[in-house]
């Protein structure tokens, strides 16, 4: 903490950070009010600035002064005034009761309200209710609680705000902790060089649009009709593949909603025009549920001629015998599917409660054939190793501010091809012994960095150079290439288990089944992967002895 601390105001300074950046990269972007606030803030005395973001970080925008106590800024009420003048908070808000027991507590709304002694001992929220009916309208909060000794400010510009976190993030699940964890070391990111011209957003639109987007995700969230959530769902760019990826999650998933719904017809018709992964298949089987198996079949049919993935492939598979069947067609011949090695144990159950995976791990474990529990983290791991420096490569529009957990783009369909030469080179490596290098280096230089391949907490020097002694290199490539074609869907689904047999330089990989469980999908895909590709791996299924 004492770096932070070294800095009373470093809260201010990362958001000035943040206005510098969007003020020389985006300022043809920004409408009057966000050039207007650029322009006013950076004046303003540094106590109110710094009261002014410390309301910005905090949740809500209304606050009591009593509640706004911070030494480095001194009087709350000072602070606040130049702000007030600005017209970027207001003094002494007009509030509803709801606002209002927000802000009081128990003993305060009893004296407020000089509640009667069976209504004080109910909780706040019956004491909201009764009273409810009596105090309808807003007043300000010296009108609610006079001479209460306080003062209350409501932050006007926080909408603004959050736009302005936007335009610097490029979303909104990051947020000014960001730069707290960075200051104190707990988050450390890769230093990207990019070019003054990198950004997120490339017009006004697309703010514009990102926003409805969230807007009519929050809307959805809050259970508003769907179709009134659809017709102010705005269509996004067709060069904007990353706007358009996330209009198509939120289309997905109001899709989803309807099919539990059994809204048949609305289903079908919100999977038919989306390109998320998986609409198809859920097209096919609304329309098997709404008894129409030949215009399913039909579907199919065309699906089955270029899947759009492995789960896709996976899941029609699955549904042409039962349409065939419906229809009065042959059944279609199985599909032969590479099989793992069977280990069965039945053992006893352990004296306390534990994972079936790590039961399994203790038993096999011995000497000379350690195992560990390794699951997404060891493959994911070793990939974002040795692919480092693509994966953090500056391409353009990967990379447009210094807070970057890993690429924009990582879940494009074109992420790959963007960077295909530069894979073929790293990945060309695993031909000599020079990958064991590379992997190697970037384990001491890089450890503790932010990446979304990296599991530094469960991958040691020990596991490692297992890893590295144990697993060919031709496997690792296979492991690799299939990590690239669907980074999004192929990061999970690993064996939970990996024996290593030093000695001999072998490995096995095992994924471990409890009494009724079953192997999930993504799973079986990687099972069959790695069975067909002669790549060592077996499902153990844990049974308790009597």
């Amino acid at each position: 903490m004492i770096k932070v601390l070294e800095n009373p105001f470093y809260y201010l300074e990362n958001f000035h950070q943040v206005l510098a950046w969007i003020s020389e990269r985006y300022d043809d972007l920004l409408n009057a009010d966000e050039r207007h606030f650029l322009s006013v803030f950076p004046s303003l005395p540094q106590p109110s600035r710094a009261l002014f973001v410390r309301m910005v970080m905090r949740k809500g925008t209304v606050f009591r002064a009593s509640k706004l106590v911070y030494a480095e800024i001194g009087s709350t009420h000072e602070a606040a005034r130049p702000l007030a003048e600005q017209g970027l908070i207001e003094e002494d808000p007009c509030l509803c009761l709801d606002q209002l027991f927000e802000l009081l507590q128990k003993p305060e709304i009893v004296k407020v309200f000089q509640l009667a002694p069976h209504v004080r001992h109910l909780r706040k929220a019956e004491q909201l209710e009764a009273l409810r009916e009596e105090y309808d309208a807003e007043h300000p909060f010296s009108g609610w609680y006079a001479n209460s000794g306080d003062h209350v400010y409501r932050n006007l510009t926080q909408e603004l705000c959050d736009r302005l976190r936007l335009i610097f993030f490029g979303n909104y699940h990051q947020d000014w902790t960001d730069f707290v964890l960075s200051d104190l070391g707990i988050y450390q990111y890769e230093k990207v060089e990019f070019s003054p011209a990198a950004r997120g957003f490339r017009s006004r639109r697309d703010i514009d649009d990102f926003l409805a987007i969230h807007r009519c995700h929050e809307r959805f969230a809050d259970g508003e009709d769907v179709a009134a959530v659809m017709a102010d769902l705005p269509p996004c760019a067709a060069d904007n593949e990353w706007l358009r990826s996330r209009r198509n999650k939120l289309v997905f998933t109001i899709a989803q909603h309807v099919e539990k719904q059994a809204d048949w017809a609305m289903a079908y018709a919100l999977y038919a025009d989306c390109d998320y992964p998986g609409a198809r298949a859920r097209a096919i089987r609304v329309l098997e549920k709404n008894d129409l198996p030949r215009e399913a079949f039909e579907l199919l049919q065309t699906a089955m001629q270029a899947p759009e993935s492995e789960a896709e492939r996976q899941q029609l598979l699955r549904m042409a015998p039962r349409l065939a069947r419906k229809l009065g067609h042959a059944k279609p011949p199985p599909v032969a599917l590479a099989q793992a090695e069977r280990i069965d144990l039945n053992l006893p159950p352990p004296e306390q409660a534990t994972y079936v995976e790590f039961v399994v791990r203790d038993h096999l474990h011995s000497d000379e054939a350690p195992v560990y529990y390794v699951e997404n983290s060891l493959i994911n791991s070793l990939f974002g190793l040795l692919c480092w420096d693509v994966v953090f490569a500056p391409i353009p529009g990967a990379f447009f501010h210094p807070y970057h957990r890993g690429p924009a783009d990582l879940h494009s369909a074109d992420f790959q091809r963007r960077r295909a030469q530069q894979f073929a080179d790293v990945l060309a490596q695993l031909n000599s012994e020079q990958y064991r290098a590379t992997i190697r280096a970037n384990y001491a230089a890089k450890h503790g960095i932010q990446s979304p391949f990296m599991y530094w907490e469960a991958i040691d020097k020990e596991l490692l150079d297992l890893a590295l002694d144990c697993i060919p290199p031709l496997h690792l490539r296979r492991a690799f290439e299939r990590i690239l074609l669907d980074i999004k869907a192929n990061r999970s689904g690993f064996p939970d288990l990996i024996q290593f047999w030093p000695a001999e330089r072998r490995y096995n990989m095992i994924e471990v089944k409890g009494p009724g469980d079953r192997l999930q999908d993504n799973q079986l895909r990687w099972i069959e992967y790695c069975a067909q590709h002669q790549m060592p791996i077996s499902v153990c299924y844990l049974q308790w002895a009597a």
